[in-house]
């Protein structure tokens, strides 16, 4: 069961992550590339923004899997608005699609986002068998905040309970890959303030506030994903649309700062250091994958 937060730590931490939008969403309203739906809207929960859209390569027996997780500050964002052609990308390549949506923050406090995604990648490899999906093989990719949620799958310990009564429980929460856009390494805003080119404490003077008392500082160190990353980890592609040496922009710098790549250069260097094989990419950086988010996941489920 989701532990409520008092309303005064919601509304602040609203007030955060308005600025987790989602990237790239003019690229992400060009679908007329994208195939029918094979299952449209699949309940994973009992909550109206529990459910998922499935896309099933014509592929002969068990075919790995791709979920896509969308951006919008916890607060918006649809599961319907899906990167241009990356669905078709996958289908041709013989991996499955899926696009996950989830409670946001007026229907829950966190972590209930990413408690459920958590359940709903339960709840897909519960039903590998009948859609033919390879539950040894399923990567994840998302912006933003999708970018915080599939990392968090990524990293986060496995949650399985092999000895529940719930079949569901049972299953892996892990993944075999993960390439996430702008995401934010930390929640810790003071880091933000030390490490963030632009971000200062007049944007959130308030969060800050909240973030010192004794479980706000607990639920900080669970949402930030840098804590989660251990050895064992799956390949990880970062990509983001700024340089280290970038000044700050004379506008909307706030949405600017959230999605700076020092997150994902503090990200890199925790992950080399668990030897996890990872690939940073900024304008400026190239890697052997650069930010072919398609690329890198296929590869990595097919090799």
């Amino acid at each position: 069961m989701t532990k409520q937060l008092p309303l005064k730590y919601v509304l602040l931490y609203m007030l955060v992550l308005a600025t987790f939008t989602t990237l790239d969403i003019q690229a992400q309203n060009k679908q007329s590339q994208i195939p029918p739906i094979t299952l449209e809207n699949v309940s994973y929960g009992p909550h109206k923004n529990q459910i998922f859209d499935f896309w099933k390569a014509h592929e002969k027996g068990l075919a790995p899997l791709v979920i896509y997780i969308h951006g919008g500050g916890f607060k918006g964002g649809s599961h319907d608005k899906l990167w241009g052609n990356y669905v078709k990308r996958f289908l041709d390549a013989g991996v499955h699609h899926i696009s996950i949506e989830y409670r946001f923050l007026r229907h829950a406090p966190f972590p209930a986002q990413h408690l459920d995604v958590q359940r709903a990648l339960q709840f897909i490899r519960s039903k590998a068998d009948e859609w033919g999906i390879d539950k040894k093989r399923i990567a994840a990719y998302g912006g933003s905040a999708g970018g915080q949620l599939v990392t968090y799958l990524a990293w986060h310990e496995d949650i399985a309970n092999p000895q529940s009564d719930d079949p569901i429980a049972r299953e892996s929460s892990r993944l075999t890959a993960v390439a996430a856009k702008g995401v934010q390494s930390t929640m810790d805003l003071n880091w933000w303030v030390k490490n963030i080119p632009g971000y200062t404490k007049s944007f959130h003077k308030e969060d800050l506030k909240a973030n010192e008392t004794k479980y706000m500082s607990k639920l900080t160190n669970n949402l930030s994903v840098i804590n989660h990353i251990s050895s064992d980890d799956p390949p990880t592609l970062l990509v983001y649309k700024s340089n280290p040496s970038d000044p700050v922009p004379n506008s909307n710098v706030k949405t600017w700062s959230t999605h700076h790549v020092n997150f994902g250069i503090a990200l890199e260097k925790k992950l080399k250091a668990k030897d996890v094989e990872v690939h940073l990419c900024y304008p400026n950086k190239k890697t052997a994958f650069n930010d072919d988010i398609p690329k890198f996941l296929v590869y990595h489920l097919k090799k």
